[in-house]
């Protein structure tokens, strides 16, 4: 069986927090670059 101490349940649920702030993380970034990059199109075909 596995370790149910509370240290454990703690560590366990902070590593599972990180791993999804990454991936939001990088979801964010890929919205913002795909956003500037539609700004910067526009902008261009407004010239």
């Amino acid at each position: 069986m596995g370790d149910r101490s509370p240290k454990s349940t703690q560590k366990h649920a902070s590593q599972k927090q990180s791993k999804t702030d990454g991936v939001n993380r990088q979801k964010n970034a890929l919205i913002t670059a795909q956003q500037a990059t539609k700004a910067k199109a526009a902008a261009a075909k407004r010239k």
